[in-house]
């Protein structure tokens, strides 16, 4: 597939960009339908509900709030009421509102101004909740009440469904992540086109992951975080995918291979890899499906979406542009040093080969170091409570935040989450004595009985973010209904919000031990080990401690909140633990299986577990540090996207990677393989009789040398179109895919040379002379010697044969 690619690039790329551009149409025409569906089945909140559907359906649907405020007299002025009547009147008479409670009409009308009569509210209620409420009848509705506006009278709106055409700013995190990303590339490639790869398949896939998710909301129950977050996490793993393979690729045309066999060999080998990386994401991903939360859903459907996008661009349109660059993916810097001195020899040195036979020196004093810090950062976890962000989290500049704080300021913190217990029978004169006897009550409300349901508004006098407040929701339901001697519920956003959180909590143990285990069955399978998949899934739990530790010490206890420009502190939301513990699942996984696949191949091949360990991570942490560094910049700049939910969800998952890649992965895991030894490769026999064979890259060389000296050898002269001999040749004899070297020799005056071959098999000879080109040919071997004589032309490189 890759050759094929390579090949016909113009065919791959024609379509790739007609099919994001055919998407992006569709999707623009069709518009967004997102909808966030929180009530949960067989909880307090559904059949408190049910029941308000069933009596008052007028008033079952979403309830949003209009206020104003006026800088001098009072809202019951004359001046006031002309401004604002005629405003109220037309939005009541707008299809989809079912009722209009204003200040000015009824007895009941004063308790919704405040006392010193400066602000005042009104209630429209819509027929149908916010999700589902036409963006235009919205849009509707704000511009009628924004309309009463004048000098001296300020008029904000709040509510679920207001709060649906208040767009964040879109693109801007998307851009500076992108930026960011682009910076660390062009540091680790040095090169403009090599730096262009990775961001040009990220935005093929989350440009066409957005707009698949965009129309699939049409079909089923999308929330709007849904593509804030797959635009989140495709940004990150695309540019890395991509990383992996153009690093691969890179290195094979620097040892002198031919720059389309190295790309196949990159696909074939990096591409393997990131397909079973890009598998286990989604898994992870699935995950959240037992939860059975209906909200995650749609996250599910649009994040793994844009996963597969990135990694079907990964796989296809990325070696369709390694052929339009050809030898240009190195910089010039490297292509005059490649012509100039030869393949470069297969090796790795700097501060990351310094670092790995550090941790083989000193693997306990670094297991210990790495280990003390987790444990510092996780322990604020143990006062992690799970909630939901209200209004009061939005931007100060958003006429919801607005109306927030006007409210909180006329009528007390409580009134932004007032409860709706609805009573279906028993003494309803009882229930109201004592929900107003109960502490924490503000003020209670007892709407007229229909169809033998009654409503009692409650307002707490605590905000709908704190524990109080939850608090008081659990003793209406378990104290103070039960001794009233009513059938009632307690409902509304707050109570909904309370609910969620709690069957999250409780379900969360059985989604982490559903990703675990799946995580160990894989690597389990991958590396035919017990040990590897039992540390990895000790270090994921790890890793997921601290990063929710230092999450909980930043968003709950408001640690840095005033430096990130992120509002007041409060509870995390309820549904990032399983978000963030699905993702961070599958990208540790991802690092995980490019630094144990490295040492599994070492070790398959020296059985020298310390060796393995040292060679694995010299040749990997500087990769999968770049790729952790660009995951990094890409969830940061979340933090500017104008979405509390996605700015905490960026900050928890930058932390989670940073502390999975360069703690976790470039300390603690090498440092405890050391102190394992060879145990980390055991695996019963029994077992490994009944396992099937999954292998992440290509066995490239499955036979050990023979005990007595190579098997056999190839052998030749290179020579010039003249038959002159070319001395100083580089001659590399390599595995069949291109990625381990095996020998290399350099000619001798009269052109010779001579490779020995560990074993009969088929093997890629790479010869290349200065101010000559490049060879590139498959030679099979058998149990005799071979003859393999290469003529080198002046300028050319020659396709593998």
């Amino acid at each position: 597939m890759a050759r094929w690619c390579y090949r016909h690039r113009l065919v791959v790329l024609l379509l790739w960009v007609g099919a994001l551009f055919g998407m992006g149409f569709t999707a623009s025409a069709a518009g967004t339908n997102y909808a966030n569906v929180f009530s949960l089945p067989d909880t307090d909140s559904k059949k408190a509900y049910d029941l308000m559907e069933k009596a008052f359906p007028a008033r079952a649907g979403d309830t949003d709030t209009i206020v104003w405020k006026t800088e001098t007299g009072s809202v019951r002025d004359d001046a006031v009421r002309q401004r604002i009547e005629p405003a109220l009147k037309e939005i009541a008479a707008m299809d989809g509102v079912g009722d209009v409670a204003g200040p000015y009409a009824g007895a009941g009308g004063a308790a919704q101004i405040s006392r010193d009569g400066t602000i005042a509210y009104a209630q429209v209620t819509f027929t149908k909740q916010a999700n589902e409420v036409p963006k235009d009848l919205i849009e509707k509705v704000v511009d009628a009440s924004q309309k009463a506006e004048q000098g001296g009278l300020r008029v904000e709106l709040g509510g679920q469904a207001i709060q649906r055409v208040q767009e964040p700013p879109t693109g801007l995190a998307e851009m500076i992540g992108l930026a960011a990303a682009a910076v660390v590339l062009f540091l680790a490639f040095g090169s403009l086109f090599s730096m262009l790869l990775p961001i040009a398949i990220a935005v093929f896939g989350v440009g066409m992951g957005l707009f698949g998710t965009q129309l699939l909301s049409h079909t089923t129950d999308i929330p709007d975080l849904a593509p804030l977050l797959a635009s989140l996490i495709g940004l990150g793993v695309g540019i890395d995918y991509a990383l992996f393979i153009v690093t691969r690729h890179r290195k094979g045309v620097l040892r002198g291979l031919d720059p389309e066999e190295a790309a196949v060999t990159a696909l074939n080998t990096s591409g393997r890899a990131v397909l079973f990386a890009g598998g286990t994401v989604c898994i992870a991903l699935a995950g959240m499906l037992v939860t059975n939360l209906r909200f995650l859903d749609g996250v599910v459907i649009g994040t793994s979406l844009t996963v597969v996008l990135s990694v079907l661009a990964a796989t296809t349109l990325l070696p369709a542009l390694l052929g339009f660059l050809g030898p240009r993916v190195l910089s010039r810097g490297q292509r005059r040093r490649l012509a100039a001195a030869g393949p470069e020899p297969e090796g790795t040195s700097g501060p990351a080969v310094r670092w790995s036979a550090q941790v083989q020196r000193k693997p306990r004093s670094i297991a210990a170091l790495a280990l003390a810090v987790m444990v510092v950062l996780a322990l604020p976890v143990l006062s992690l409570r799970l909630g939901a962000t209200d209004q009061g989290n939005d931007d100060t500049s958003t006429t919801t935040r607005q109306a927030y704080d006007l409210l909180a300021e006329g009528f007390g913190p409580g009134f932004n989450g007032p409860l709706q217990v609805v009573a279906e029978g028993g003494d309803t004169a009882a229930l109201v004595r004592g929900i107003q006897a109960t502490e924490g009550v503000a003020r209670v409300a007892a709407l007229p009985p229909a169809g033998g349901v009654t409503v009692v508004q409650v307002v707490p006098t605590t905000s709908p973010q704190s524990r109080e407040t939850d608090e008081l929701i659990d003793t209406l339901r378990d104290r103070v209904i039960p001794q009233a001697g009513a059938q009632a519920h307690v409902g509304g956003v707050t109570a909904v919000s309370k609910d969620f959180a709690t069957v999250t909590g409780d379900r969360l143990p059985l989604f982490v031990a559903t990703i675990i285990g799946l995580g160990f069955l894989l690597l389990l399978v991958a590396f035919r080990s017990l040990v590897v998949p039992l540390t990895a899934a000790v270090m994921n739990l790890v890793a997921a401690a601290a990063s929710f530790g230092v999450l909980v010490a930043i968003f709950q206890w408001g640690w840095g909140l005033e430096l990130l420009g992120l509002g007041k502190e409060g509870p995390i939301n309820a549904f990032l633990p399983v978000i963030m513990l699905s993702l961070l699942f599958g990208l540790s996984m991802d690092y995980q299986v490019f630094l144990v696949s490295r040492m599994h191949e070492e070790w398959v091949h020296t059985r020298d577990n310390a060796r393995a360990v040292r060679v694995g991570l010299a040749e990997t942490s500087r990769v999968i540090n770049s790729a952790a560094l660009i995951m990094v910049c890409v969830f940061l700049a979340f933090v500017l996207s104008g979405d509390a939910g996605a700015a905490m969800a960026g900050v928890g998952l930058a932390v989670a990677v940073a502390l999975d890649a360069f703690i976790l992965r470039t300390a603690l895991v090498p440092a405890a393989m050391h102190l394992l030894g060879t145990s980390n490769w055991w695996l019963p026999a029994w077992l490994d009789k009944r396992l099937p064979h999954l292998a992440v890259e290509p066995q490239e060389e499955p036979r050990e040398p023979a005990e007595n000296g190579p098997a056999s050898v190839v052998h030749g002269f290179v020579r010039d179109p003249e038959g002159s001999a070319v001395a100083g040749a580089a001659v590399t004899l390599l595995s069949s895919g291109g990625g381990r070297q095996l020998d290399h020799v350099v000619t001798l005056a009269d052109g010779s040379y001579v490779l020995a071959v560990p074993a009969p098999g088929t093997y890629l000879l790479a010869v290349t002379a200065p101010a000559y080109g490049s060879s590139a040919r498959h030679v099979s071997v058998g149990e005799g010697p071979v003859v393999q004589d290469v003529e080198l032309r002046e300028g050319e490189v020659d396709a593998v044969s």
